[in-house]
């Protein structure tokens, strides 16, 4: 079975392990994905993540942050550039994700970076989500 965004299918599964109140979700790996999920530890949405092979194929253990009281804090995710819509933003136009209480996530020709970094560098690149 093909798959034509894998990375809609991570997030999707870091989503709904999270609304679940799961401890942890698997994701198949990839450079780009173990990427996105060290960006997800430094800006603090999970706890850890490691990288297994126990199976034939390797993937991603993400393990889940929460906060006092049990809430989860991963809000919500949101897919921007799809494979059939590619959304670019210039180093002028990079969005502000809930006045600055959300990551955006860009993919620049400098590597993977949030918004925040991306503003600093003065690049700009596509938009690939927004989490909060």
């Amino acid at each position: 079975m093909s798959m034509n965004d894998p990375i809609s299918d991570m997030l999707t599964r870091i989503r709904n392990a999270a609304n679940a109140k799961h401890e942890k979700a698997d994701v198949p790996s990839s450079r780009l994905k173990t990427e996105i999920v060290k960006i997800l530890k430094d800006e603090g949405y999970v706890k850890n993540y490691r990288l297994l092979e126990e199976q034939e194929r390797p993937f991603i253990r993400v393990y889940f942050k929460r906060v006092e009281g049990g809430q989860k804090v991963i809000t919500d995710l949101k897919r921007v550039s799809k494979p059939g819509l590619r959304v670019y933003v210039d180093k002028h136009s990079i969005p502000n994700v809930l006045g600055g209480m959300g990551t955006a996530v860009l993919s620049t020709s400098k590597g993977l970076m949030t918004d925040r970094k991306a503003r600093e560098l003065g690049v700009g690149g596509e938009h690939l989500f927004n989490i909060w």
